[in-house]
């Protein structure tokens, strides 16, 4: 962690994520109200992961508390002030107004359920949006609507040093808010990213080069840069559409820009002269790899092999396999194994593995 511009503490998304949740779980089970926890307000540039970190809070506080978590997505960029307040009517007898329901407020009460209300791009909303916005993350409410004590309320938007559309927070309001400054991580991105069946090749990448996870420049003109969102867009292309680059690669240009898509291009030609990843899972002799940048590559292909195919057998190869190279290797193989919730269980029992956890490896 560091201090950032703004004098918060900028933290990964994972820190970020381990933290709410716990705090969010300590107070389900302690049987508190959620109001008496202040809203968070969520800060970083375009594409850090705030989104995807509020989408794993919210798979946490459900595996933890048996409870059924529903997130209330709300692009305020997108809205119109009638749209938080509500459409003004007349009443039964037409001598008042009063002010239907937003559909943002119609959430399920019960103690079975709950809420997270994910006020996104709050900064670059509309003054006249952001103000009803502020009312909902300071009082809980619009006007005469409220929302149900099972609901968590969090906020992002870009800093105004992104060159974002985004609109300086009045400072009374911010003073009400717990805030945290998001920055980019590779390494919490990259446990993300094997947990998530993110593409082979851009794990790899990724691992063999760190900085290109974040190119966001925001005094910078290009319109395809990138970060840990494009970069997961090229991992859907890849996943979806075909993972040969030629056929794709102007959707891969389109997401994360000229420079950094060449050298992507560049990386995946490693694949081609690595050994066969369904060899060493058979437990056949494979001739081992000395390059690190192969090494790095074929522990991804492997990684992307065994979520597919979660079989002790085959598992228990591949380890065997990984112990011919060197310890940081078949240390990061069985770190990354561990993230995946299909082999986590293999991994487990497996023999080396546990010789490196009583040992406190790796």
């Amino acid at each position: 962690m560091h201090e950032a511009e703004s004098g918060l503490l900028a933290i990964n998304v994972n820190n970020m994520v381990d933290m709410l949740s716990k705090a969010y779980i300590s107070l389900v089970e302690s049987n508190t109200q959620f109001k008496k926890f202040p809203s968070v307000m969520l800060w970083g540039p375009p594409g850090v992961g705030k989104s995807q970190g509020v989408r794993e809070i919210a798979h946490i506080i459900e595996s933890e508390t048996k409870k059924n978590v529903v997130i209330t997505d709300v692009r305020l960029l997108l809205f119109n002030p009638v749209d938080l307040r509500g459409i003004p009517t007349a009443n039964e007898d037409r001598t008042l107004a009063i002010w239907l329901k937003p559909k943002i407020f119609q959430m399920d009460d019960s103690d079975k359920t709950i809420n997270i209300l994910f006020l996104d791009e709050i900064s670059a909303a509309p003054p006249s949006v952001q103000s009803a916005a502020y009312q909902i993350t300071l009082d809980r409410m619009v006007g005469e609507h409220k929302l149900p004590d099972n609901c968590i309320v969090i906020a992002a938007g870009n800093r105004v040093t992104d060159k974002s559309v985004a609109y300086n927070m009045p400072k009374a309001l911010a003073n009400r808010l717990c805030h945290f400054e998001i920055k980019g991580d590779s390494d919490s991105w990259h446990d993300w990213a094997v947990k998530s069946g993110i593409h082979e090749f851009v794990v790899g990448y990724l691992e063999f080069n760190s900085v290109a996870l974040m190119r966001f420049d925001s005094s910078g003109t290009n319109l395809a840069f990138a970060t840990p969102r494009s970069w997961e867009m090229v991992s859907n292309i890849l996943n979806t559409i075909t993972d040969n680059l030629k056929e794709v690669y102007p959707m891969i240009v389109g997401c994360i820009g000229h420079n950094t898509a060449s050298n992507f291009r560049t990386w995946t030609e490693l694949y081609r002269t690595m050994p066969s990843v369904e060899a060493i899972f058979a437990g056949e002799e494979v001739d081992v790899p000395k390059a690190p940048e192969l090494q790095i590559a074929l522990r991804s292909a492997m990684v992307a092999y065994a979520r597919k195919h979660p079989d002790k057998a085959l598992i228990d190869n591949s380890v065997d396999f990984a112990c011919k190279l060197p310890w940081s290797f078949r240390g990061k193989l069985m770190h990354d194994y561990y993230h995946i919730p299909e082999v986590r269980p293999i991994i487990k029992k497996n023999e080396v593995f546990k010789t490196a956890m009583r040992s406190g490896q790796r």
